[in-house]
């Protein structure tokens, strides 16, 4: 059955056409459809073991190289080295499976959200089922704590209403009947179908079932999760193009230079082989993915330390790279808790102060505080008394017990100075019409008098005005003038504020079954009469984090766009408070439809506020987005954000608020669910790419030093000033002990007002090449400085080479120093060294240095001799001279241009 509009069907149409009798299928045919449309289940997703995940840590073309070394190291019977190269690459896999995020559990966390079990009527008795077993065609019974186990077409509601906030994001209980909807209808405006996964917040209702499994709305949504393509990362892209490059122009070199070496220099076979697997370890950066893997933990620690926890590593990169970030507004952007912000009397315009559920905070009129107002105090006693809801205390905080929109009513109440206990121990109920959707008002009974009873109503602006008379007005009564009142609601509407008005009447007492009163004798007649007492504005609040956080963005240059399912009013009132945009550029779903891909995106840059959106919209804006060229981020805590969550290039889920679909399709979780913490994640993750490039900046030119001297002493005929493994020693202590503590380095005081960085950028730059070339050549000179010196004063071969090692770790030495600082800082020592990290880096390179001189073991594998103090200080004057002439080159170099460096490769 393919029939996919059942909202605009009729409930008696939906029972023809799937057959469904009013007493509920037979086992028979309720077996028969099991067999024939499956169970009712979602499936599953299998899960990366630990084993897949470690073999991926090899696959970087690096590695590959790395690998091949060590086999030809081995098969000359050069185990040392076999075993030094072995050992680096294991090491590397090690610190990429443990800092590795857990799997994909997206599928699998929509499944679980089905209700175990389900109510249905079959060969005309209520029964209960596994959930798995509902079929089309079963009736299905709902009730207050239920979680909606199927799509269904509801044929009978008595008070129904749903919180349907996981599909549509609206956070408050939508009202249900079983009236027919237009074929257009937004999916929150589908009044007579109840939803799998949604919660029944009161009420019961029965519905007949018209799609399981996929094809609910939320099999929609488990569909389109399963087609999303996750993008790599920008990290991640940069990484893999540096790595091929890099490998591709090791592999060309290394076959030059063995030809070179053999049929120039007419070395041997193996010895040929040994010099090419020396150039290849001395070239690559074999260090560098565990220090940028240390790197981005880093950064995952500091992240988490600002609320956000990262489930992958590239994430937090990534983030520091968004230009863009769609965001939820519900609970993000807001507080996620109803509070009423503005009262309309006869007599004037009051403002609330406050935040949330905190029952403190001034009512201004005019900017002054107002302590006592008859009519103000009547309204808010109305809408204390015409309440279900309450509001306590716990450890936590302040806490709604009941619906959101009269929480925020009691603490209007207690606002104006009103006790709720007291004001309902003397008001007691004695009657009531709950709300409906159909009706569009509650109206309660309190005991006033032996001989009467006091009525209070709260509603739908529009229907109330209808039973009112006159307007209460400082104790008396005015004329009650329909345009004046329908002006006032348009003004607090067009804040983007739900509006609610109330009204009081004075009746004999209407007696009713069970103390509610009978519908059908005075509902249905229209009741008159009413006084009405005012109007009341509510509104999710923004959070107070947020504006600043938007202007941050502003500054660095992110965008923000919202995307919501509520009100596309409300959401640009929201808007322009936060400060996306004083006059916000506001687009439906519906305005979405039909577009190209060319319209789309132009449509998605040129729109700050996306209203009534479905899951497959926010996934739409987010692909178009991405066609532009945009990192973008998006945020969001129900299973309708789960598909953009995880086609972003970063998915951002609410950790308080937000369903375990959302969590798990998305790669960063906020453990406060506040848009400030996205701000400081981005901080940080620009933060942690400066780190990256400082690690990249200083590790290529100390491995290009180590291949010049290699190529130096072929071309010139002579032994190698240093040997493959004594160059595995330098790169592994080094990039350890210093590449690893430029991770801890602070963020630059300008990281949040730049633009961001291109999508296409590169991580080795035309400045970079620059500056490894000159720091090749320093180094270069160096080593051959003290290689000759040695050779010259009659060392042995061993004690220059011993020499060349302690001198190229001295020069890594002197350029970490210098890496660490912009053009811009000043030239101080005590700057350069000052973080912890740099004190201690240096220090254990030292403990291992003179390990690596003094101690047999290391002496016998390295092949080193035992240095003097004049060894040290040709040294040490050696990582000087590096640090003082990238100081003076830096001094020298032109500006950077402000659209940033082309990329060289």
């Amino acid at each position: 059955m393919e029939i996919q509009a059942w909202h605009t069907l009729a409930p008696e149409e939906v029972a023809r056409v799937w057959e469904s009798p009013s007493s509920g299928l037979s086992e028979e045919e309720a077996q028969s459809r099991l067999l024939r449309y499956g169970a009712n289940r979602l499936p599953g997703r299998k899960q990366t073991n630990w084993l897949k995940r470690f073999a991926l840590q090899f696959h970087n073309p690096l590695i590959y190289v790395l690998l091949g070394a060590s086999v030809l190291s081995g098969l000359l019977n050069h185990w040392v080295d076999t075993g030094v190269i072995l050992a680096v690459v294991l090491v590397n896999a090690m610190i990429g499976v443990i800092h590795e995020g857990k799997a994909e559990n997206s599928l699998e966390a929509i499944r679980r959200m089905n209700d175990p079990q389900a109510t249905v009527r079959r060969n005309n008795r209520r029964k209960r089922i596994p959930a798995e077993e509902l079929v089309v065609g079963d009736r299905l019974y709902i009730e207050a704590g239920d979680r909606v186990a199927a799509d269904i077409r509801l044929v009978e509601t008595h008070q129904l209403r749903i919180v349907e906030a996981i599909l549509t994001g609206e956070s408050l209980p939508v009202s249900k009947d079983a009236l027919s909807a237009p074929a257009e209808a937004a999916l929150g405006e589908r009044s007579g179908m109840a939803f799998s996964g949604t919660l029944v917040a009161a009420g019961t209702g029965i519905g007949i079932v018209v799609a399981t499994a996929e094809k609910t709305e939320m099999g929609t949504i488990s569909r389109l999760l399963r087609e999303v393509v996750e993008l790599q990362t920008p990290l991640t892209r940069q990484m893999e193009q540096f790595a091929r490059r890099v490998t591709g122009f090791i592999l060309l070199f290394s076959v030059l230079i063995f030809t070179f070496a053999v049929f120039v220099r007419h070395y041997q076979w193996d010895e040929a082989f040994m010099i090419v697997v020396g150039l290849a370890v001395a070239a690559i950066p074999e260090g560098l993915p565990a220090v940028v893997t240390i790197t981005l933990a880093v950064g995952v620690q500091r992240m988490a330390a600002r609320h956000a926890i990262v489930r992958n590593l590239p994430s937090v990169e990534t983030l520091g790279s968004v230009s863009i970030i769609c965001s939820d507004k519900t609970g993000t952007l807001t507080r996620n808790e109803m509070m009423v912000q503005a009262v309309a009397t006869h007599e004037a315009f009051f403002t609330l102060e406050g935040q949330g559920y905190e029952p403190s905070g001034r009512i201004l009129r005019d900017g002054e505080t107002v302590t006592e107002d008859p009519t103000l105090s009547a309204l808010a006693r109305a809408a204390l008394l015409c309440n279900d809801a309450d509001v306590a205390r716990e450890p936590e905080g302040w806490k709604a017990h009941g619906d959101p929109m009269e929480a925020a009513l009691v603490i209007f109440a207690r606002k104006a100075g009103l006790d709720p206990v007291r004001v309902r121990e003397a008001h007691p109920r004695t009657g009531e019409i709950p709300f409906n959707g159909e009706l569009q008002y509650m109206l309660t009974c309190h005991t006033s008098d032996s001989t009467m009873h006091e009525m209070m109503v709260k509603g739908a602006p529009e229907r109330v005005f209808r039973m009112v008379h006159n307007v209460l007005c400082n104790g008396g009564y005015a004329q009650f003038e329909p345009s004046d009142w329908l002006a006032r609601t348009h003004t607090l509407a067009s804040r983007g504020l739900r509006v609610l008005a109330f009204a009081t009447a004075r009746r004999p007492p209407v007696r009713g079954q069970e103390g509610i009163l009978d519908v059908d004798d005075f509902a249905q007649e229209a009741p008159r009469g009413f006084t009405l007492l005012g109007l009341v504005g509510l509104i999710d609040p923004p959070r107070d984090t947020a504006r600043q956080a938007i202007a941050e963005c502003t500054q660095a240059g992110i965008r923000v766009k919202m995307i919501t399912g509520d009100h596309a009013v409300t959401a640009a009132a929201v808007a322009r408070q936060l400060g996306i945009s004083e006059s916000p550029v506001v687009a439906l779903g519906e305005d979405l439809d039909g577009l190209s891909l060319e319209e789309l995106a132009f449509k998605s840059l040129t729109t700050d506020v996306f209203a009534r959106t479905t899951p497959e919209h926010k996934l739409r804006l987010v692909k178009a987005l991405q066609a532009d060229g945009s990192v973008v981020a998006m945020t969001g805590d129900g299973v309708n954000d789960a598909p953009a969550l995880k086609r972003a290039d970063v998915g951002v889920a609410m950790g308080l608020a937000g369903t375990e679909v959302a969590k798990e399709a998305s790669q960063i979780i906020l453990t406060d669910d506040n848009f400030a913490s996205i701000v400081s994640a981005v901080r940080e993750g620009r933060t942690v790419y400066d780190n990256i490039k400082k690690v990249i900046a200083w590790t290529l030119p100390t491995n290009g030093g180590e291949t010049f001297a290699i190529l130096g002493a072929l071309t010139l005929g002579l032994a190698l000033p240093v040997t493959p493994v004594q160059i595995l020693w330098i790169n592994l202590i080094t990039a350890v002990a210093l590449g690893l503590t430029l991770a801890f380095d602070p963020g630059a005081s300008d990281v949040m007002t730049r633009p961001p960085r291109p999508n296409h950028s590169s991580l080795l730059d035309r400045r970079l090449f620059g500056q490894t070339l000159l720091l090749c050549g320093l180094f270069t000179i160096g080593v051959f400085s003290v290689y000759f010196g040695v050779l010259q004063r009659g060392g042995s071969l061993e004690l220059a080479r011993t020499l060349v090692v302690h001198t190229l770790v001295w020069m890594e030495i002197g350029y970490l120093l210098s890496v660490r600082l912009t053009p811009l800082d000043p030239l101080q020592w005590r700057v350069a060294a000052a973080t912890p990290a740099v004190r201690i880096g240096i220090g254990l390179v030292l403990m291992c240095q003179v390990a690596f001189i003094y101690t047999p073991p290391l002496q016998r594998i390295f092949g080193t001799l035992p240095l003097t103090g004049w060894h040290w200080g040709v040294a040490i004057g050696c990582g000087a001279m590096v640090f003082a002439v990238v100081e003076a080159e830096k001094r020298l170099r032109p500006p950077r241009a402000s659209g940033g460096i082309k990329p060289l490769l």
